[in-house]
């Protein structure tokens, strides 16, 4: 794989050792020996494995941001946009998996990021429920609990790191369209 930057190479071999070992069980000298490197070295463009981790999970957690505001902004129905929202995990997921795994592993690992964290990640499951609750509303989805609708799209969307990664040929639009028709539509007949 070609990376951008040092660091850009730094940050995925991180991620791949993070999603092995854990970030805990990760040292410097790990992610220097998989990149064939002396640890000094890697100070040269980081300055410590919590700046790593820092960058692996702050970078997604604004990507989903970002898209959550134009969801949530759009004119499109609530069922729509929790489709949106479907599309927007598989997407960011099938590009980032080792990625995805700090950000719903390790993320109570961050020090200086962790408020700012938690914040974006409070904020995107509120928007994520006024989807679900005007949904219910407008009599677009079932008169269900929201927070149970919640629970279970945002559980499905948080573990697809796990499971992508075991399904190469898979047919990534057709993928998320069926997801949404399970997660949305259930799987009544």
């Amino acid at each position: 794989m070609k990376y951008e930057t040092r660091k850009d190479e730094i940050i995925q071999t991180s991620a791949i050792l993070f999603q092995k070992k854990g970030y805990s069980a990760v040292t410097m000298r790990d992610i220097a020996k998989s990149m064939g490197i002396k640890a000094a070295s890697l100070y040269n463009h980081i300055e410590s494995k919590q700046e790593i981790l820092s960058d692996i999970i702050m970078s997604l957690a604004e990507q989903f941001t970002e898209q959550m505001k134009i969801i949530k902004n759009s004119d499109d129905s609530s069922v729509d946009k929790l489709k949106n929202i479907v599309a927007l995990h598989v997407n960011i997921t099938s590009h980032n998996q080792f990625g995805m795994a700090s950000l719903n592993n390790d993320w109570m690992h961050l020090e200086v990021e962790l408020e700012c964290y938690l914040k974006l990640r409070k904020n995107y499951e509120n928007d994520f429920r006024n989807i679900i609750e005007k949904g219910i509303e407008d009599n677009e989805l079932v008169n269900g609990n929201p927070e149970v609708i919640l629970f279970s799209m945002l559980s499905t969307l948080r573990s697809l790191y796990l499971w992508l990664p075991k399904k190469e040929d898979l047919d990534i639009q057709k993928f998320t369209n069926e997801l949404s028709l399970v997660l949305i539509k259930g799987i009544n007949k």
